[in-house]
């Protein structure tokens, strides 16, 4: 946002960027946290006033940068990218490593850099680890859109968020509360140690948790899986040996609550270890009817890569720079509208249980 009204930018991002900067999220994995105040000056942000009638450019080329290759969920949102991208005359190519490591993001964000796509559309493994790279690709005349999972606010121009972070939060507290009766010892299993949604949502989680109606449950450990299945089930089976009356956990990411529900299955704790978390309906289908979960939760991925693909068009086209208050259409979700420090929330999440799971497809 550097025009006429960027001297107030500037300004703003001298002091927005440092407490921002130390932020976790904005994510699989949005997400970013909900008490921002910033309204949202980025320094990768495009030159010039935004012109909301500007048509979009035809064949944009567009490279979207999933969390990893192999994960449902990914090839799910990203697959919106696609379809969105598709609509709009233009292109997106997916590129990914297998593993969920940050400096595989580096090296993959890099290489794209020098290719010079008209934007780059990340699901951030690390906020800050990432974050030097696409500031150079940003150098370079390269929008950049964080979704799912945030990065540093300032190595992005917007933030594609799945939902509120907060509402992530108490909504799987409450899910677990209700499964276990309301007391008892729970976990939770999240993805990497780094990764900004996760650690937002489980922040929020910590704070519901601290609220009257949940003063008998209580949190023993966090552990990772790093978005490995095997690992994520060891992780699982490390639970249940290490806490013997643990009542619940909470996976909030597909990669965990899948392996989880797949060791509960066949373990004489199926039933009575209750398991929920963020999954997606056709990975969960099997273990909600089997009586592994009784419910989870999660919004279409799909249609947050599809809004991240708009998005982007709409930046490398000049509908909009970024700026708090700017809007765009976005196909078939209708218009939207970029909040505070540059996000853009989709809608609510979804709760999934036997009575309404084979409603949906994804």
């Amino acid at each position: 946002m550097i025009n006429s009204r960027a001297r107030a930018g500037r300004a703003l991002l001298t002091a927005v960027t440092a407490v921002l900067a130390a932020v976790t999220l904005a994510a699989c994995g949005s997400t970013k946290s909900d008490s921002s105040s910033s309204s949202g000056s980025q320094s990768t942000s495009t030159s010039g006033q935004a012109n909301a009638s500007a048509p979009i450019k035809k064949g944009l080329k567009m490279v979207s940068i999933p969390k990893q290759l192999g994960n449902p969920y990914e090839e799910t949102e990203h697959s919106g990218v696609q379809q969105a991208l598709k609509q709009l005359g233009g292109s997106d190519r997916i590129q990914g490593s297998t593993d969920a490591a940050a400096s595989s993001q580096v090296s993959i964000i890099n290489s794209v850099a020098q290719q010079k796509p008209d934007a780059i559309i990340i699901a951030g493994n690390d906020p800050n680890a990432v974050a030097p790279a696409l500031k150079q690709a940003a150098q370079r005349g390269i929008k950049i859109v964080a979704m799912d999972s945030d990065v540093a606010p300032d190595a992005r121009t917007v933030f594609i968020n799945q939902t509120s972070s907060k509402l992530i939060g108490d909504g799987q507290v409450k899910l677990i509360s209700d499964q276990i009766g309301g007391k008892g010892q729970i976990a939770i299993l999240s993805a990497t140690a780094n990764a900004t949604n996760q650690n937002t949502w489980i922040k929020f989680m910590k704070q519901a948790l601290k609220q009257p109606q949940y003063k008998n449950i209580k949190l023993v450990k966090v552990a990772y899986g790093d978005d490995d299945d095997q690992k994520s089930f060891q992780q699982t089976q490390g639970l249940l040996q290490a806490y013997p009356n643990l009542k619940g956990i909470i996976s909030p990411t597909t990669v965990g609550i899948a392996a989880a529900a797949r060791y509960l299955s066949t373990s004489p704790k199926k039933g009575k270890v209750k398991l929920t978390g963020l999954g997606t309906p056709n990975q969960m289908r099997k273990f909600v009817k089997d009586g592994t979960v009784d419910a989870f939760a999660l919004w279409v991925p799909k249609n947050v890569g599809y809004l991240a693909g708009y998005a982007a068009a709409a930046l490398a086209s000049g509908q909009i720079t970024g700026k708090q208050g700017e809007t765009f259409k976005a196909g078939n979700l209708g218009s939207r509208t970029i909040g505070p420090n540059g996000e853009i929330v989709l809608g609510p999440p979804t709760a999934f249980n036997k009575g309404n799971i084979d409603q949906f497809d994804f």
